[in-house]
């Protein structure tokens, strides 16, 4: 007879995983796979997650770093990742007059906008992000080199000296972690009261609920999973996030395949998350691991409701073919 499994309590976040914007990418490289055929070109990961780019590489999605990868004749889709790209990308393809679609997250495109705002009414304007990461290197490329300064540590708010402390602005990437963020913009707030910001908080509203959820469970189990990649921004701010909260054991894993067992040894509650790029059947994966370890006892701790949804780009939107 098999020994009884012990007991694990799951606490699952809500929300979790897909946020709005990555649905829509994945679903502008499908929609074009369906109406174009293959192959679709994607300008980086579509977004960070190597299940997601793998599965859309099957169905016959080509992922390039640069456009001078793709071959100059070919009538294929162009897409743009979800990060958002420097205005000098779209130039490049308009010139070697390829198709291209822009599946940047709308809420990315809001922080491009608030930028070209305050260069035109002659601001100083500081972007606070991680630098290389391709949302930063997007948002740097909206405008002329030197326009825009990067603030990635309160330590750069710190020091940083204005040309003018009157004529300042910020602007911010949208998947970072609100806690530091806060930190960043109070430093710069104090040091240069003037300082223009954004109307509405440029973190995105999936990032902030899902390190909100985080903030509710890490607390109160003895291990917290983020389900993302290495190179998510708003993964690993989730990790940070839970343990920063006390959880003692807090990991990233992209697949069942990655969780190290022994550091999960002796452990009677678990936290689950994902980050805003990673697909649910994970979570289930991740799941059945444990299942098959652990008797498990699932509960969902809830921060807050999401419906929002943002419209394919319009000439892969159904009605299209009927207005051309």
């Amino acid at each position: 007879m098999s020994a009884k499994k012990p007991d694990l309590r799951i606490v699952l976040c809500s929300p979790r995983g897909f946020c709005a914007g990555v649905v829509r990418a994945i679903d502008t490289v499908e929609r074009a796979l369906t109406i174009y055929g293959a192959p679709v070109y994607v300008r980086h990961e579509i977004v960070h997650n190597k299940y997601v780019v793998d599965s859309l590489k099957t169905k016959g999605a080509i992922f390039v770093e640069e456009l001078a990868e793709i071959p100059d004749d070919t009538n294929a889709p162009v897409v743009f990742s979800a990060h958002g790209v420097p205005k000098s990308v779209p130039a490049e393809a308009k010139s070697r007059n390829f198709f291209s679609l822009d599946a940047t997250c709308p809420l990315v495109t809001k922080v491009h906008r608030e930028a070209a705002i305050h260069f035109k009414r002659g601001r100083e304007i500081l972007l606070i992000g991680h630098s290389h990461h391709p949302e930063v290197v997007g948002t740097l490329g909206q405008l002329p080199p030197g326009a825009v300064t990067l603030i990635e540590t309160a330590e750069d708010a710190k020091t940083f000296t204005p040309k003018d402390p009157d004529n300042l602005a910020f602007v911010t990437q949208t998947t970072l972690s609100i806690d530091d963020t806060a930190e960043i913009v109070s430093l710069l707030k104090e040091r240069f009261p003037n300082v223009n910001g954004p109307h509405k908080e440029d973190i995105c509203y999936a990032t902030t609920n899902r390190q909100l959820a985080v903030k509710k469970v890490a607390p109160v189990v003895d291990a917290l999973i983020v389900v993302g990649a290495p190179n998510s921004s708003n993964s690993q701010r989730l990790r940070e996030v839970a343990e920063r909260e006390g959880c003692r054991i807090a990991v990233l894993a992209q697949r069942a395949s990655d969780i190290d067992w022994e550091r999960f040894e002796g452990i009677r509650s678990l936290g689950i998350t994902a980050g805003a790029s990673a697909p649910e059947v994970i979570v289930e994966e991740i799941m059945g691991a444990f299942a098959e370890r652990y008797e498990l006892h699932v509960e969902t701790v809830s921060a807050a409701e999401e419906n929002e949804f943002f419209p394919l780009p319009r000439s892969l939107r159904p009605d299209a073919a009927a207005a051309e």
